[in-house]
């Protein structure tokens, strides 16, 4: 047993004097035990309110007892699918098995199952019947509502439906399910578990008192329209200030989500910080290599929650939500202190981020009193009420240069670019690129169109370019050779193959050669998701152009990497197909 980490069998359970746990947590990823890893959050935080927590990663489904190495627990199951949808971790956006995983030991691809939640569900519930099972992670809070399923081209019902769990965690956990812990210990039946903000549950009747009606499950499978305006409004719904009951039919009963919890505060997100996280990979795990994704992080902090940002494309309103929050400099600074006695540490800090690296702060003063605004953004179109700042940012980067033994210190997680020009203090700007950039600087333009990006939540192309221009004159002016990496996407809803061309042509004349790019991934839950399955925009309800044919996808992809002499076929083929054969001299010229 290595007592550091929490126990994995019941022989740890009997070196620390227990007969059994109160909870045991399985996920679908290797035990990390760092806090960039969910389940190890949840762990450390139950553990943190006196509670006997045991882990099971990764049953073995084909395996009698996977999921009984500890017994019945005294109070339930938490059950997560790992850090990212099992789906996705599976598949690419072709539906192409991957053949790695770097959330299991030695990144061997397939030791979790296929929609893992479900699989897990079923046998605990074999297992242990009448045990209460909880949901939470990524995966169930994406599709806690009925929700379109790129795998399988349909509408499945809320995860809570399918795994026929008790309950059901949506966003940054802790909160709720420390309550729910609380609940259950106290003896309340975990059905009777409803009043949890953050929380998902089933009932037989709507709920009393102020809720908002959703189509029906039914309903939103047979009409895309209802779909969209379903998604619209769980989007609107969201913010913790002003957010609604939200009640969905499912046949004669009622999926019921509370309203969001409130984001943790500093002070609550530094003492999660400070509890006993070992940093690493549990040791069964050496003879495989250990585990990749600890690779990126083990050397990387988390400075904040939440984004304001909005991309359509992404999770991280829907799941974390759009309130940023973030940790003291105090705490970050006592984070980094750890890393400087880790003998495996070279100088390198390998991050200083999160879901948008250069947000510090909620973006207005309003915000705290009267929540988001509804049906408006803070970046895109730019709202002049918007609070511009990275001066608490730089100052926090500074003093981690400063620490003894630190050489660099770098910003690898997603900046916002457009929030980074907005600011009129150029002198964060100057110090990323003299002090926080690695050679190459990724940030996230995604396309070139304007219709394109205003569909995804970005900002105009005009603003790409200047970022770009003063990149590069900061560069010179720093007497540094760097570059910048920009992430770009093929075939998001609203881009056509002329707009895909016309992001070919950017980049030959910017000379810009993408060594990867992605294809639109319609992940569960996602506004752009929504997009893509209804053909509408669910924010306006106006009709959106969606590439759906393999051979225009292929196309549009292979068109942002048209320096690629084994591109040149699929390009000249796939334009012709889409009536555009008169501009391929134009793209392959080398005037």
């Amino acid at each position: 047993m290595n007592e550091r980490f929490l126990p994995i069998n019941l022989n740890d359970c009997a070196a620390r004097n227990w007969e059994g746990v109160d909870f045991a947590v399985v996920t679908g990823d290797a035990y990390v035990d760092h806090p960039s890893f969910g389940a190890a959050v949840i762990s450390r935080v139950l553990e943190s309110e006196g509670f006997r927590v045991g882990i099971i990663a990764q049953p073995d489904i084909k395996l009698a007892g996977s999921v009984s190495v500890f017994g019945r627990p005294k109070l339930g199951f938490m059950v997560t699918s790992g850090n990212i949808d099992s789906m996705v971790a599976h598949y690419t956006a072709a539906k192409r098995k991957r053949r790695e995983d770097a959330y299991s030991p030695g990144g061997k691809a397939g030791l979790r199952p296929d929609r893992a939640l479900r699989v897990y569900s079923r046998l605990i519930k074999e297992a242990f019947p009448g045990s209460p099972v909880i949901l939470g992670g990524l995966e169930a809070s994406m599709r806690r509502f009925s929700h379109y399923d790129y795998w399988d081209d349909c509408v499945f019902p809320s995860e809570l439906v399918s795994c026929g769990a008790d309950l059901l965690v949506y966003g940054m956990g802790e909160r709720a399910t420390v309550e729910i812990a609380r609940a259950l210990e106290s003896g309340v039946p975990a059905p009777e578990i409803t009043n949890v903000r953050g929380t998902v549950y089933l009932a037989d009747t709507p709920p009393r008192g102020i809720h908002v009606a959703l189509p029906s499950h039914e309903n939103v499978c047979h009409r895309r329209d209802r779909f969209a305006s379903a998604c619209k409004t769980e989007y609107a719904e969201q913010d913790f200030v002003t957010g609604k009951t939200l009640v969905q039919p499912y046949g004669n009963r009622f999926l019921v989500q509370n309203p969001p919890q409130k984001p943790l505060e500093r002070n609550e997100l530094d003492k999660l910080a400070e509890l006993p996280f070992t940093r690493g990979y549990h040791p069964v795990y050496q003879v495989a290599g250990g585990v990749p994704a600890l690779a990126e992080v083990k050397f990387s902090v988390i400075h904040n929650r939440g984004c304001f940002g909005a991309c359509r494309f992404c999770s991280i309103a829907f799941h974390q939500g759009r309130t940023v929050t973030s940790r003291s400099h105090q705490s970050v600074l006592a984070e980094a202190e750890k890393f400087v006695r880790d003998p495996d540490f070279k100088g390198y800090i390998h991050d200083v981020g999160g879901p948008t690296a250069n947000f510090r702060e909620r973006s207005c003063e309003d915000q705290k009193e009267r929540g988001m605004c509804r049906g408006k953004e803070c970046l895109v179109p730019l709202c002049p009420r918007l609070k511009v700042s990275h001066t608490d940012y730089s100052a926090l980067l500074r003093k981690l240069r400063a620490l003894q033994g630190v050489k660099k210190v770098f910003i690898r997680s997603g900046l916002r670019f457009d929030y980074l020009m907005a600011d009129k203090d150029g002198a964060f700007f100057r110090e990323l690129v003299a002090h926080h950039t690695s050679g190459q600087l990724k940030v996230a333009p995604e396309h070139c169109a304007a219709h394109v990006l205003a569909l995804m939540g970005k900002p105009r192309p005009e603003v790409y370019k200047k970022f770009a221009e003063k990149f590069r004159l900061l560069t010179k002016e720093a007497g540094k050779e760097q570059y910048l990496v920009p992430y770009l996407m093929s075939s998001h809803p609203g881009s056509r193959p002329e707009d895909a061309l016309e992001l070919a042509l950017f980049l030959k004349k910017e000379r810009i050669r993408p060594e990867q790019v992605q294809d639109f991934y319609p992940t569960p839950g996602t506004l752009s998701t929504c997009m893509y399955y209804t053909g509408l925009n669910p924010l306006d309800g106006k009709p959106v152009y969606v590439a759906r044919q393999m051979w225009e996808k292929d196309l549009q992809r292979a068109l942002l990497q048209a320096y690629k002499p084994e591109n040149r076929g699929r390009i000249t083929e796939g334009l012709k197909r889409a009536g555009l054969g008169h501009r391929i001299r134009e793209l392959f010229s080398t005037r």
